[in-house]
């Protein structure tokens, strides 16, 4: 009897799932400054500047009418039509908001769109080095995520051959591709994902677009995978270019022969969105003046890191075309990334990622950092860092 009451507390097998080391990082930084330390935080791809001002006010508002109740599972009908306003604005895409789908954060909108594209055994290719968080919620839903390396000589990201390479060595159901993306920083222009996107659909893969770092684009626009294609999945966020993290929403726009779908899915996930956080990211599009003001800043935390790193040591780095992310190469002083990113922790007071949590492979020779903090904490990061790397 003991014997089988145990067997009630085992967690399942696809709870097993490695951790987001990033939230382990920022655990360990959090302990420091408990204790009374300072840490500079490079870690989570978490913006320094609040919500839109517009977006604050309009949550107040709210608050003071009153009552905060469900919404419509697809979301709030103001807000999907203010998001199918924003492709007209940015991208000159007339998107019907009936494809239009709120979500809790991206991470939501992973969620349903992994449910309603995939069955359980399904093979989905991933670009590597990539966002953890992608193979993660694959394998939790009985999906098989597939890792496809990316080098130097593509700019580091997937290719048509190496798409049907993969493809042609055990057929794939789906492909979830980034641009910019994390932990890369590195963008696609629109040839290139035109032409990837042709080539997955070409043999019935399904394809699944992050744009989340969406306006945090440098070296070139960004463009939608939805003006290229109808079939897309694309997802969104509130998160990085509004500075949104913690109010949880996102989106979604879907083929229209997916919506019923999706909508099924969360009414029965979430009901619906938090309609607190739905009000304010309505109002945060009229904040993009406030926005682009926080861009330029990441544009100048961009060119601190890219001046001051390689004078310190840390001479090899990706493109960084977009998001607020550099993916460094730290092989010349260690090979072990989750060990020296602990000690550049506890000895210098700087948060950044091992490359092992976005790439089992070579991640060992990476960290990633993060710049979406202030102009004055990049030039302190790399003083640290490089007074750290001279005693070590």
């Amino acid at each position: 009897m003991l014997e089988a009451a145990k067997q009630l507390l085992i967690p399942s097998k696809r709870s097993d799932v490695p951790p987001f080391i990033v939230m382990d990082v920022m655990a360990a930084a959090a302990a420091i400054e408990a204790k009374g330390g300072r840490v500079i935080h490079m870690e989570v791809g978490q913006p320094f500047h609040p919500a839109p001002t517009a977006a604050r006010a309009a949550a107040q508002a709210a608050l003071a009418h009153g009552r905060i109740g469900y919404t419509e599972a697809l979301g709030i009908p103001s807000l999907r039509a203010r998001i199918a306003g924003h492709y007209k604005d940015t991208h000159g895409l007339e998107l019907d908001p009936a494809r239009v789908v709120v979500t809790t954060g991206s991470s939501g909108g992973f969620i349903l769109a992994f449910l309603s594209l995939f069955e359980a055994g399904d093979r989905v290719a991933l670009a590597n080095p990539g966002y953890p968080p992608y193979r993660h919620i694959l394998s939790a839903l009985g999906c098989e995520p597939v890792l496809i390396e990316t080098s130097a000589e593509t700019r580091w990201a997937l290719t048509g051959k190496a798409l049907i390479a993969a493809h042609r060595k055990t057929p794939l159901k789906g492909l979830l591709i980034a641009s910019p993306a994390n932990p890369t920083g590195t963008m696609m222009d629109a040839d290139h994902l035109s032409q990837l996107s042709a080539v997955a659909e070409a043999e019935g893969i399904r394809v699944i677009s992050d744009e989340i770092y969406h306006g945090l684009d440098y070296a070139f626009a960004a463009e939608t995978a939805a003006n290229i294609s109808e079939r897309a999945l694309v997802i969104n966020s509130f998160s990085k270019y509004f500075c949104m993290t913690g109010w949880r929403v996102g989106w979604m726009v879907v083929p229209d022969s997916m919506v019923r779908a999706v909508e099924r899915l969360q009414q029965n996930l979430a009901i619906s969105v938090p309609t607190l956080a739905q009000v304010a990211a309505e109002a945060a599009f009229d904040g993009r003046d406030e926005m682009e003001t926080v861009k330029h800043g990441y544009e100048e935390n961009r060119r601190i890191l890219t001046a001051g790193l390689p004078k310190i040591g840390l001479k090899k780095f990706l493109p960084v075309d977009g998001a607020f992310y550099l993916y460094a190469d730290v092989s010349t002083f260690s090979n072990d990334s989750l060990a020296f990113a602990k000690r550049m922790l506890n000895e210098a007071g700087v948060a950044a990622t091992p490359g092992i949590d976005f790439d089992p492979v070579n991640g060992h020779n990476f960290l990633r950092f993060c710049y979406a903090g202030s102009a004055a904490e990049m030039h302190e990061a790399v003083e640290r860092i490089g007074g750290w790397l001279k005693q070590a």
